[in-house]
């Protein structure tokens, strides 16, 4: 029963957190730790992080639907630079800032001062995506950063295992450790890629025979994440990076368009569901965790061969100083090596704004997997002895997660504010191609569903007449995409009117329907199914 009641709390907190943030204009990361640390000082019984099972609740789920909705035409264009970060500042991190750790605190033994380091370098993609909601931060920006979130969590928790395997054995190898991380990596991928592969390849035949069920075809999704996840750790592979491609994998695979419509709206809006809940309860845990990590501070200080709390302090901002000057140093040579290539190519490369150099910098931010990396630390090495300066890593990683988002959250919206931002490129002739072709395709289909249709039957100028009405509505859609730019412009200002006025019309209808089945007038089940046909057209048109 407490188990019981510590959930409902989690997910009380998570729904509250929404609230608070808006009437405190805090970040919701920070306001959902918050709440977290004021339930774990509580009387309310509290949830004991557990690494492994953190991993495997919450991580494959989240990286699928992230790798599922990514842009993959934009993930392609950046790929250097989402590699460069995701793979080349993590192997920089581990190993400039491992030397710092251990510089500073030389009672910490290099291959823990390493895996600490290794923790703290990925970036984790909900907080990135809960403060670029405050902050005005160009889509491309946003799409490298997701990226790179999406890759350095696999990376930096491979380099920490190899670092704790030093650590344990008193060796390191660098062929075997290249040779794992190359298993460990790419067999990761292909596990994910081969699972949602083969598990939509099985559902499109069953369906084919039997029909599809939307409610098993939504499970089945929320499935493939977990499949992909454990059958790549049983491998010893990266279940992260399973996930990850299994998203990537699924977005691919949808584009067959053989789900059916009602599935494709109600799996939107589960997932959308889950994401909320699970992006929530992950800070909220986080919170949970940082009153017991700060109680053992006069203990952890110990470690580092004072006495005074405040060196922990110290510690954590230096170590948050280096993350950053590294990051920074990274992202700028990056920059000016992805613009001296354009140069190469006889490309003229945009002027770049110093202020989103930094801001891509400051939007390197700490989340629940540093810690929930931090805490798989071992608890003694192999000879029974305890694993050095576990506490004092746990203390430090939790110190780093909070600096980050604070100065993420503080800096970011003043350091973007009133920034000129070169145009986005417009897609809106894209668009409209797309439109017109579909709208094309409609027509031609139509007109042989009309033939077919009314082929002999006596009421056949029923058919002609019903496809013509439908016909005519396309037609004007390609109609009004085929005129002048001026005119077109005119058109979709006039589509956004008629899109407000019909909004107008549905409320008014639903509002009546409601009142009819409040006096009695109209039976319950009418009553829904008419609002909820209202709902979807009012959907459509607020899209």
């Amino acid at each position: 029963m407490e188990s019981v009641v510590t959930i409902l709390l989690l997910l009380l907190a998570v729904i509250l957190s929404g609230s608070l943030a808006r009437l405190t204009r805090l970040p919701l990361p920070l306001v959902q730790i918050a709440l977290g640390a004021v339930i774990a000082l509580s009387i309310v019984p509290t949830v004991e992080l557990e690494p492994e099972l953190f991993f495997l609740l919450f991580l494959p789920p989240l990286l699928f639907l992230d790798g599922w909705r990514i842009p993959k035409d934009d993930l392609l264009r950046d790929r250097a630079t989402v590699l460069e970060l995701a793979l080349g500042l993590v192997i920089l991190t581990v190993v400039g800032v491992g030397f710092l750790i251990h510089w500073l605190i030389p009672a910490m033994p290099l291959p823990v001062a390493m895996a600490l380091a290794a923790v703290v370098s990925p970036t984790d993609p909900i907080a990135v995506s809960a403060i670029a909601a405050r902050a005005p931060i160009p889509k491309r920006m946003m799409h490298i950063l997701e990226g790179e979130s999406l890759l350095n969590d696999a990376s930096g928790l491979v380099c920490m295992r190899f670092a704790v395997a030093a650590m344990l054995t008193g060796t390191f190898s660098f062929q075997e450790a290249l040779a794992t991380f190359v298993w460990v990596a790419f067999g990761g991928v292909a596990l994910g890629v081969c699972v949602t592969w083969g598990v939509v390849r099985a559902k499109q035949w069953v369906t084919s025979y039997l029909g599809e069920d939307t409610s098993a075809q939504i499970l089945i999704s929320l499935l493939i994440p977990f499949g992909a996840y454990l059958l790549a750790e049983h491998f010893h592979c990266s279940g992260i990076l399973a996930a990850v491609a299994a998203g990537v994998t699924m977005g691919f695979m949808e584009q067959t368009g053989q789900a059916l419509a009602v599935t494709r709206v109600r799996r939107t809006a589960v997932w959308d569901t889950v994401q909320f809940t699970a992006n929530g309860v992950i800070f909220v845990l986080l919170g949970e965790q940082m009153p017991g990590i700060l109680a053992k501070a006069g203990e952890t200080v110990l470690l580092t061969g004072h006495s005074e709390p405040w060196w922990l302090a110290i510690y954590v901002l230096a170590i948050s100083a280096a993350l950053g000057v590294l990051r920074l140093v990274w992202v700028w040579a990056s920059l000016r090596w992805t613009l001296f290539r354009a140069q190469r190519r006889g490309e003229k490369p945009p002027a770049v704004n110093g202020r989103l150099v930094i801001g891509m910098s400051l939007a390197g931010v700490r989340g629940a997997i540093t810690l929930a990396g931090v805490l798989t630390l071992p608890l003694t090495l192999t000879d029974g002895t305890a694993f050095p300066g576990r506490d004092l890593a746990i203390f430090l990683a939790a110190g780093v997660i909070i600096v980050s988002l604070v100065v993420a959250s503080a800096g970011l919206p003043r350091l973007l504010k009133n920034l000129q931002l070169p145009p986005e490129p417009s897609r809106q002739a894209e668009t409209d191609r797309a439109r017109i072709t579909a709208a094309q395709a409609a027509i031609k289909a139509i007109e042989n569903a009309q033939h077919a249709l009314g082929e002999g039957r006596p009421d056949a100028d029923l058919y002609t007449d019903a496809s013509s009405r439908i016909m005519e509505l396309y037609r004007e859609r390609i109609d009004g995409r085929l005129e002048s730019p001026e005119a077109a412009a005119l058109n979709r200002k006039v589509e956004q009117i008629e899109r407000q006025l019909r909004v107008a019309g549905l409320s008014a209808e639903r509002d009546e329907i409601f009142r009819m089945a409040r006096e009695h007038e109209l039976d319950g089940e009418t009553a829904r199914k008419i609002v909820r046909e209202i709902d979807l057209l009012e959907a459509r048109y607020r899209l």
